[in-house]
């Protein structure tokens, strides 16, 4: 983008000037990607030049995300395609273009605000890409919103490369299953993929002879004496579709098949959802503080995953009853709610309830109001331990998924998950700081009100 662009300024420098300094002319040193683009289109407009749009200038423009001015110089971050960030900086007597490394581009931004903290060269750095090393990453923009056709894929290329460790991971997945002491789907007779396969291309045989619409309960000895537990699907036709997904996969790995074959393993059963802040109630608490919409969204959201997972669940061929529990926080001082009852049963719902667990203060004391979600995060760790037994006592053994809501919904479910060695799921809804312009450099003036230290201690589960 670099030998365009100061090709294009070199025969082009009045019109490069006069953008540039269009931009300076707004008179602030921070300018958002609405304000590029608007001075962009006046100066189109005014030029009357269409063509510059699509000039390496207009375009580089274009795709400015934020721009930094401190004459002489502006600096511009620029999004040339998804997830790919460029820096570069201009120098307006020179009018020439020259990269600049992320550490570069924050050093002189972060300056304009606390200049005597950046002007040194030993600035704290932390590199995160450590964590993230042999971890698949999307590399195309296709691959964007199909992010479990992306792990799939991962998934059966590994499976492929590494037939030995793929499979046996495959068997060990598939012993893993159990429900309150129950062995679903493989039992401990099958240790290796050579069984599996015997197993696999007997059981087969044997179901060949049954209608297809016979079920489990009539089958289930001679399967149990394959090493096949149940799980594998209600009907004969179901239970064999299963093993056929499965067999493909041993022959070769296919992402969509794998999808197909996750899809009808039964995993989960019972699930715990956080929602520690607000009124969090079934009426009455529309437009009570902190509320917003995730009270509707969660209790759309329960209905309809019970209706899911009971279908599935029965399809699997068990008979085990989904339990779904709403975590959020009990209000002694509830006004006209029932934030102040323990357990609320779900309307429209046959085993989803709201537990509620209270905060406690330093001195043990229940907290009987409520308290902004900005000031809750000193009472988190402590409702997560309080919130870890109720949980445990009212599911009597641990959920299969943790779904965290919200910064701290997502705060006290990986701590819960970390815990209870349970897979947890983040919705990140509102991101808290980026709600606020420009809340990165000026954080000390939002500190006293919106407390966004205290939402940085998030630990993400390993």
């Amino acid at each position: 983008m670099i030998n365009p662009l100061n090709y294009y300024l070199e025969s082009n420098r009045e019109k490069g000037f006069a953008q540039m300094f269009r931009l300076i002319s707004l008179g602030r040193p921070l300018l958002l990607a609405s304000d590029i683009k608007n001075a962009l289109h006046a100066f189109v407009e005014e030029s009357e030049d269409p063509e510059f749009f699509k000039s390496p200038l207009g375009d580089m423009l274009r795709k400015t995300q934020e721009a930094i001015v401190e004459e002489p110089w502006l600096y511009f971050s620029v999004r040339p395609r998804i997830a790919k960030r460029s820096y570069m900086r201009l120098h307006i007597e020179i009018m020439e273009m020259e990269e600049l490394s992320v550490t570069e581009f924050l050093r002189f931004k972060e300056r304009l605000v606390t200049s005597d903290t950046f002007e040194s060269e030993w600035g704290l750095q932390i590199d995160l890409e450590p964590f993230e090393r042999g971890f698949p990453k999307m590399r195309e923009n296709r691959s964007i919103g199909r992010g479990v056709e992306f792990l799939n894929r991962h998934l059966s290329a590994r499976i492929f490369e590494d037939q030995g460790l793929g499979f046996k991971r495959l068997v060990d997945f598939l012993r893993l299953h159990k429900h309150r002491g129950i062995q679903l789907l493989l039992s401990e007779h099958i240790e290796n993929m050579d069984q599996l396969s015997e197993a696999l291309l007997s059981a087969e045989d044997y179901l060949a002879e049954y209608d297809d619409l016979a079920e489990w309960p009539e089958v289930a000895s001679e399967l149990q004496r394959f090493g096949f537990e149940p799980g594998w699907g209600r009907t004969i036709k179901q239970i064999r579709d299963t093993f056929t997904m499965l067999s493909d996969i041993l022959e070769a790995p296919d992402y969509e098949r794998i999808e197909q074959f996750l899809a009808n393993i039964p995993m989960i059963f019972n699930i715990v959802i956080l929602s520690p802040h607000g009124y969090f109630g079934q009426s009455n608490v529309l437009g009570l503080p902190d509320t917003g919409g995730q009270v509707v969204y969660i209790l759309d959201q329960v209905r309809a995953l019970e209706k899911e997972m009971r279908e599935r669940i029965y399809s699997q061929g068990l008979d085990i009853v989904p339990q779904i529990v709403v975590v959020t926080r009990l209000i002694p001082d509830a006004g006209e709610t029932t934030c102040n009852q323990r357990i609320e049963h779900i309307a429209g719902t046959e085993h989803v309830k709201i537990l509620r667990v209270p905060f406690y203060n330093d001195e043990g004391e229940i907290m009987d109001h409520w308290i902004s979600r900005f000031k809750i995060w000193p009472y988190l760790e402590r409702f997560t331990l309080d919130a870890e037994r109720e949980i445990l006592a009212e599911l009597g053994g641990r959920p299969d998924l943790i779904i965290g809501n919200y910064s701290d919904g997502n705060l006290v479910a990986c701590l819960l998950s970390q815990r209870l060695n349970v897979t947890q799921c983040n919705i990140a809804h509102a991101l808290e700081k980026t709600k606020y312009l420009f809340s990165a450099l000026y954080w000390q003036d939002n500190e006293p009100n919106y407390h966004f230290c205290r939402q940085q201690y998030f630990r993400w589960p390993v």
